[in-house]
């Protein structure tokens, strides 16, 4: 397999969301999205990330006596600034896809933000993206 680089098989269309966004607001457009992962951006650089499994550690218990409305309310004043993981691991564009899947594979995560020279994201790498390179990769044979 010849070399490939992360520009080549990054999504450069990403959603991304500030860091006063409520949790209810980056639920939503998850949920909406179908995506797991949000980078959180100031003036085009990534600050942080919130994915899935984030929001969902910060919403109350199946078991609280919180009604519904308080639930909502507590999800609708929460901001992503105060759960997110703050710098991120990110990856360069001109970085190989086998240094995103080392970095991805050690320390277990599904996706990197791709940043440019300058520290601005320009897309996201996921292991979805690297899968379609290897069925990609493979239907040539």
């Amino acid at each position: 397999m010849k070399q490939e680089l992360v520009s080549d098989w990054m999504t450069r269309e990403v959603i991304t969301i500030a860091p006063e966004t409520s949790l209810k607001e980056a639920h939503d457009i998850m949920n909406s999205k179908k995506i797991r992962r949000l980078p959180v951006v100031m003036q085009g650089k990534v600050v942080g990330i919130v994915t899935l499994g984030d929001i969902r550690g910060a919403e109350p218990s199946k078991a609280s006596s919180l009604s519904v409305w308080e639930m909502n309310d507590l999800l609708a004043n929460l901001k992503v600034a105060k759960i997110m993981t703050r710098d991120p691991a990110t990856i360069q564009q001109n970085a190989s896809i086998g240094e995103a899947a080392k970095i991805m594979l050690g320390k277990k995560f599904s996706g990197l933000p791709v940043v440019d020279e300058a520290n601005r994201l320009v897309g996201i790498i996921t292991e979805s993206d690297i899968f379609r390179l290897v069925a990609n990769e493979w239907s040539k044979t």
